[in-house]
């Protein structure tokens, strides 16, 4: 699965932004919604370290950063963590950022962070046993009581509507029009096709990137949280956290022994 997933997003680094209708506006929406969050749970007078191990091209881990968070990145896709570097350092952001897939972080030299974020609906991309590898590779980069924030889309609904479509979604740029459109395709597992459509100078041009999901119902995280060292979980929905998706928050419950 990691290496779908690494094709799939090193595809896509060079067109991430174009999925949000305007990207800049995002990174700062998210990183407010995001870090309200995060200085109330962490209660720190202090700058807060976070690792961001699903970081893509920084959606998060930009607005963050910006808002004083230091913050430290990784992702398995190598072209994401290129693009990552060049906008961080664009808007002389200082964000640390490391090739490395969630099931082994070793790569990252940093721990004891006191936040672990992974947005997006990352983990998802992980069958069972990878998901417990990751969720543990995780506890091992917090400190003591750490909090991890991660984010889903909303399976246990989902799961039941198997939705083939999301979207079309129209913007434009400098007068020009772009059209993004999801289409899934449901199994056991789900397939989602991702298409951007967009008029240039030289007529419409398409991009299209495929990788494979999970449907993860907030139940079943909820346990593998607690199978790997995670205490006091809790759920919180779009409504009250003002993410896009509802972002589960959980407590690391004492250093790792090992890997898992």
């Amino acid at each position: 699965m990691a290496g779908d997933a690494r094709d799939c997003y090193d595809e896509l680094a060079n067109h991430y932004d174009l999925v949000f209708e305007n990207w800049e506006a995002s990174i700062t929406r998210q990183a407010e919604a995001l870090g309200s969050i995060l200085r109330q749970e962490c209660n720190a007078a202090g700058t807060i370290r976070i690792l961001d191990c699903a970081c893509g091209i920084g959606t998060q881990a930009l607005g963050l950063a910006k808002m004083g968070f230091a913050v430290t990145a990784s992702d398995l896709s190598p072209a994401s963590v290129v693009r990552l570097r060049m906008e961080a350092s664009q808007r002389g952001l200082d964000i640390h950022a490391f090739v490395a897939d969630m099931v082994d972080l070793s790569s990252v030299p940093e721990s004891n962070f006191e936040v672990v974020i992974c947005m997006d609906n990352a983990l998802p991309h992980f069958e069972s046993d990878e998901q417990l590898r990751a969720l543990g590779q995780i506890r091992k980069k917090l400190r003591p009581q750490g909090l991890l924030m991660a984010s889903i889309r909303d399976y246990d609904r989902l799961i039941d509507e198997k939705p083939v479509v999301q979207g079309p979604a129209f913007y434009c740029d400098n007068k020009k029009r772009r059209i993004v459109l999801q289409v899934w395709d449901w199994e056991l597992r789900y397939v989602f096709h991702l298409y951007i459509t967009r008029e240039t100078a030289n007529g419409w041009q398409t991009f299209h990137s495929t990788a494979g999901y999970r449907a993860l119902k907030r139940n079943k995280l909820t346990n593998a949280l607690n199978q790997t060292g995670f205490r006091n979980v809790r759920w919180l929905f779009p409504t009250v956290s003002g993410f896009y998706q509802p972002v589960v928050l959980a407590q690391a419950d004492q250093p790792a022994s090992g890997s898992l």
